[in-house]
């Protein structure tokens, strides 16, 4: 079937199985015989339910990446353990199934398709034009005919600030003025009564506060034609679509021809309006000195969730911001949430730039940019700033989207949500007596054998608690590397009966997760058993971020995107963090101290001088050679010699990192 209105509701190529078809084959070679041409495909489950909607330039070979599970998107896998059907829709080419993706995916919601995390509608300030006498609302509909939407804003507040301000800079009508209503009523009754429609309302209407307070230009007196309306209408439209200065060249304009008329009292109020809008510009950020119109998307993810800030630059001003919670995080690629969350906004308003920043590369762009060129009736060109201001400004977006998750967060308890599911599921996965209140867990850091450390970290609730967090230096001796001797050894400290007893190490562990696969888990289950301990115990291999128990030979796959996934590997890197640190501090002070003494000049009165001087580690390798020089008995050749040996130190410890990772 083609789509050629993208507004049209198809009627889809269902490829349900049914009862009668006994002999129908598996969905893989259902999507054998799906054509190769352009479209949009369905997902659907054993319930019938949509589930995620797609497009693509050749529907079957998109759809066999599904089936053939070689779309390295992690969601994938899960998701298709659900499918059980599909439908589809063949358009004539890419721009009309990225518009049809749109359309199908704000129909069924789809749970794996990006799309804001509370379903709700956004305010928009509109302005009826369809009306002989047009005015201005406040609104969260975006679907009358008619009308022009300008937004969407988050902040309601906001929204229904700038209509009051806008008001005091060009009279215009509001929707919800009586009398503007009842204006409205008769002309939309006795059309053929607008060429003199202001004589008469003026024989029929009765003054409104707002033409009272200046607000209103007085259309319920006939104070104001329709002509002289529209062009307070487009100026309203100007100034909402960002184009401030060609309102203001306007009013100047007003201003010097009413004071050349000697209307002095007309010329005062064009005055004062201006002045409203130069106070406007003082509170706003000038962030460009050429007249740009663009936006900025910046985007931060959290596991399951993310959320998204728009920078709203016209002529040059960051004239408004708006935040967005979305229903993907981590769960699904950058370049989806971002491609995502830019159809799902730009849909929705009008007010499309020259140009939109974002921080990431889209396969897509030239798509999206035909679509939103289209939308805009100019080119649209969809960029990734690198450097300079537009860098600068993105990445203050991205700060703002981080706060503003912060702050959603907060306001749900989502935080808390998530953990107590994360513990539940780990409850069940693990086949423990109860949720793991207390999880410790260990890692290993060693170079061939050298300086060996480990870390332990516990979460208390889901949550790190530091105070309880522990190093230990490894005190076997090591030729090279061995996590399994390392990791009996800090877990028969870490258990013996002296430590359980002291409360400087808290309570016995709910669970006790080790870092690596079989081998190590079966280390630390040695070593509790030599200690007569009865701890749960699992480990966690890097590789597959699979979970390791004692009770079975296969692993447990936890599903990706679950909190339980999450919180173990959330703890599980905290660990090796916290191990690479302390490995670390050890490794540099013990080699940077080593390298003063290979220094020709230095010997240990010089360096304790140095040492006592720079007060630490990391402030004497920051230290130029002039500095080193300021310290009492070091001449500037031996300061210039330090020097040159902690860069070259500096190198050799930057490659060792590098070859570990």
């Amino acid at each position: 079937m083609t789509i050629r209105d993208p507004g049209y509701s198809p009627n889809l190529h269902v490829r349900t199985p049914r009862p009668e078809d006994e002999g129908l084959a598996s969905i893989a070679d259902q999507v054998a015989q799906v054509p190769t041409r352009p479209g949009c495909y369905l997902w659907r489950d054993a319930a019938g339910e949509v589930i995620y909607v797609g497009k693509a330039k050749n529907l079957r070979a998109r759809m066999r990446q599904y089936v053939q599970l070689t779309d390295e998107r992690i969601k994938i896998p899960l998701m298709m353990q659900v499918v059980r059907s599909f439908d589809y829709v063949v358009v004539d080419n890419e721009h009309e199934a990225l518009v049809l993706e749109r359309n199908l995916i704000a129909q069924y919601h789809p749970y794996f398709n990006v799309d804001y995390k509370d379903d709700k509608s956004y305010p928009f300030i509109a302005i009826t034009e369809g009306d002989a006498f047009p005015a201005i609302k406040y609104t969260r509909e975006r679907h009358r005919k008619g009308t022009r939407y300008f937004g969407p804003y988050t902040d309601a507040r906001a929204a229904r600030q700038t209509i009051d301000t806008l008001r005091k800079v060009i009279p215009i009508c509001t929707a919800t003025c009586v009398e503007w209503k009842k204006a409205k009523r008769y002309l939309d009754a006795h059309p053929d009564d607008l060429s003199v429609a202001n004589m008469v309302l003026a024989q029929r209407g009765r003054p409104c506060f707002f033409s009272h307070v200046g607000l209103g230009p007085g259309v319920c007196v006939g104070a104001i034609d329709t002509a002289d309306y529209a062009r307070n209408v487009r100026q309203v439209e100007r100034f909402l679509s960002g184009k401030r200065r060609d309102v203001v060249d306007e009013l100047t304009q007003q201003m010097q021809e009413a004071a050349a008329d000697l209307e002095f009292e007309r010329a005062g109020r064009l005055k004062r309006r201006l002045d409203v809008i130069n106070g406007l510009e003082d509170q706003q950020q000038v962030v460009f000195s050429s007249s740009v119109n663009m936006d900025l998307v910046g985007v931060y993810r959290e596991e399951t969730i993310s959320a998204a800030c728009v920078f709203v630059v016209r002529e040059g001003i960051t004239i408004r911001s708006t935040e967005f919670i979305l229903n993907k995080g981590n769960d699904v690629g950058e370049e989806e949430l971002v491609e995502g969350f830019l159809k799902r906004y730009y849909d929705e308003t009008a007010d499309i730039p020259s140009e939109i920043n974002v921080d990431v590369e889209l396969d897509d762009a030239d798509m999206l940019e035909e679509w939103l060129s289209g939308k805009r009736g100019h080119a649209c060109r969809i960029r990734r700033p690198q450097r300079g201001d537009k860098r600068h400004l993105l990445e203050k977006a991205t700060q703002n989207a981080h706060f503003a998750l912060n702050r959603y967060m907060v306001r749900t308890g989502y935080a808390d949500d998530r953990t107590n599911q994360a513990l539940l599921q780990l409850e069940s996965a693990l086949a423990l007596d109860a949720p793991p209140l207390r999880i410790e867990c260990f890692d290993i850091s060693t170079l061939h054998g050298r300086f060996t450390v480990a870390s332990m970290v516990v979460f208390t609730n889901g949550r790190p608690d530091k105070g309880q967090y522990r190093r230990f230096k490894i005190r076997a001796e090591l030729n090279e590397a061995n996590d399994f001797v390392s990791m009996s050894e800090v877990l028969g400290r870490r258990y013996a009966p002296e430590r359980m007893a002291d409360e400087r190490f808290g309570s016995r562990p709910d669970l006790l997760v080790v870092d690596g696969g079989k081998p190590q888990l079966t280390a630390a289950i040695n070593q509790l058993e030599e200690l007569g301990l009865d701890i749960p115990v699992c480990g966690l291999a890097k590789s597959d971020e699979e979970v390791f128990v004692p009770w079975d030979e296969t692993p447990i796959v936890l599903p990706s995107g679950s909190a339980s996934l999450y919180l173990i590997k959330q703890v599980r890197d905290e660990s090796h963090r916290f191990a690479i640190t302390f490995h670390r501090e050890l490794r540099d002070k013990a080699m940077t101290v080593s390298v003063l003494d290979e220094v020709p000049g230095v010997g240990p009165k010089r360096k304790r001088a140095i040492m006592r001087h720079f007060g630490s580690l990391k402030r004497l390798r920051a230290a130029s050679p002039e500095e080193i020089a300021q310290v009492k008995g070091v001449p500037t050749q031996v300061a210039q010699a330090i020097w040159s040996e902690l860069r070259a130190w500096d190198a050799e410890r930057a490659a060792v990192d590098v070859k570990r990772g």
